[in-house]
């Protein structure tokens, strides 16, 4: 099995890496929060330059692989724009982008968006976004549902593992932030990064950040082959994102210490937009209970066998 990206698709995240600098790199999502209505316009150019929208993530194994990098270069940018659930839209119904919602109040991070959106659920139940309630941190809104249809079931995984494609670009950047800070800053007459107990921490985070990396080439293989498991390991890769982005988190604000809370850090914006990533539509301890409840006494196969 060969999980490595294609370089065409590799390529195909570098350049959007590149065009989402030159759009306003970091000032993007700062922009957007202090004008949410804003954040169509400020990254649709980018996206649509890059064609986008012209990938097909669904039926195309090499636009599985690119829609993959897209979200992950969009990660890394802390893009405020849900490109993920752009490239997770249903083919079968007039609609721009899907979510996956859970619980008794549903909620996506759609604030601010005029676009038209359909639910998943994970009973493969589909629904339309009727309206928006209102915005909260990280553009998250309840959603008000008008029930669809039950064959969502086909679009469970794709909508669970793009989402971790965009957290881990985001841990990508953390991890990159810190080995900055670290090699810049002093203490006692010495860099940060000369300490054991630093160089100890960093390698924690970098662990959990390259065997995230493995799960999500993994579970998007399982997309590509249409294994009868796909949404099992979407959710396996869904709760090893959380525990990696967790770790890696703790550890890249210990290391910067306490500029890495204030707005003046890159790696503060990072923390606070991973939320919506990492909170919905499950938790934790929610994800883990779903997954249980899917994989049942036969588990996890494949990778994890």
């Amino acid at each position: 099995m060969v999980l490595d990206l294609s370089e065409d698709a590799m390529e195909y995240g570098r350049q959007a890496l590149r065009a989402f600098e030159a759009a306003g790199g970091d000032q993007l999502v700062q922009q957007a929060e202090a004008k949410p209505d804003r954040r169509e316009p400020l990254v649709g150019p980018a996206l649509a330059e890059l064609g986008a929208w012209e990938l097909d993530p669904r039926t195309d194994a090499d636009g599985l692989e690119a829609a993959a990098a897209l979200c992950r270069s969009a990660g890394y940018w802390a893009l405020p724009y849900p490109v993920a659930e752009r490239l997770a839209t249903p083919a079968d119904l007039d609609a721009d982008g899907l979510v996956v919602v859970a619980g008794p109040r549903p909620s996506a991070a759609l604030a601010g968006l005029q676009s038209r959106w359909i639910a998943v659920a994970l009973d493969g139940a589909r629904y339309r976004v009727s309206g928006l309630g209102s915005p909260g941190p990280g553009f998250v809104t309840e959603v008000e549902l008008d029930r669809v249809d039950d064959a969502g079931a086909a679009d469970l995984a794709l909508g669970l593992v793009l989402p971790c494609w965009t957290l881990l670009g985001m841990l990508d950047r953390a991890i990159e932030l810190t080995v900055t800070h670290i090699s810049l800053r002093k203490q006692f007459g010495q860099t940060l990064s000369t300490f054991q107990g630093v160089q100890f921490q960093l390698t924690d985070a970098e662990v959990e950040r390259s065997g995230l990396d493995i799960l999500a080439k993994y579970a998007l293989c399982s997309i590509q082959h249409n294994r009868p498991e796909a949404v099992n390991d979407a959710l396996a890769l869904r709760m090893s994102a959380i525990e990696a982005a967790e770790v890696v988190f703790r550890v890249c604000h210990q290391l910067h210490g306490a500029v890495g809370f204030c707005d003046e850090t890159t790696l503060s914006w990072l923390s606070r937009y991973s939320q919506p990533l990492r909170r919905l539509p499950l938790g934790l301890s929610a994800t883990r209970n779903e997954l249980t409840r899917s994989a049942g006494r036969a588990g996890l196969t494949g990778l994890y066998a």
